[in-house]
Order: structure tokens, then sequence, then C-alpha cells
């Protein structure tokens, strides 16, 4: 069979793809950066709140835009609210 030749909008298309998946991914790689470094700032006993505001701003600007799923900002958000609490009392009692 012979080879076909791309029409233009699909390149386009391809190049759009592209561009976007590299946005997200760079994105998402913040989103993961930002909970572990809540997470770590909690464990060495150091200010944690501005961190943790940011990232929840950043769950909530991914979802806005549509890279990840609104459910999916709540759970995250979620999730490290509970960390947080359970990391911070397991901070106090000791």
């Amino acid at each position: 069979m012979p080879v076909k030749k791309k029409k233009p909008s699909v390149l386009k298309r391809q190049r759009q793809e592209q561009k976007r998946r590299m946005r997200n991914k760079a994105v998402l790689t913040k989103l993961k950066t930002l909970i572990k470094k809540v997470k770590k700032l909690i464990l060495d006993g150091k200010e944690y709140q501005p961190t943790l505001k940011t990232a929840i701003k950043e769950i909530d600007k991914a979802a806005s835009k549509g890279i990840i799923h609104k459910n999916n900002a709540a759970r995250k958000k979620s999730r490290l609210m509970k960390t947080v609490f359970k990391l911070t009392a397991d901070i106090k009692q000791s």
C-alpha cells in the first residue's frame, strides 16, 4: 500500500496536541512537587501554611483549566488536608 501524505490540518492538530501535552505534564509535575513539599515541611517542623495554600490554589487552577477533573482536584485536596491534619497531630503528640 502506498504511504498517504498527511493533511496540513492533521499536522497542525499534532503540533497542538504536543504543546498541550507538555503544558499539562508541567502542571501535573508542579502539583506533585508542591504536595510533597508540604508533607516535607510538616515533618521538618517548618512553616507549611503558605506552601499548603499555594498547593490548594494550584490544584483548583488545574481543575478550572481542565487539566484535571474537578472530582480529581477535590480528592487531591481532601487527601492533602487529611495528611496535614494527621502529620500535625502526630508531631504535637511527640
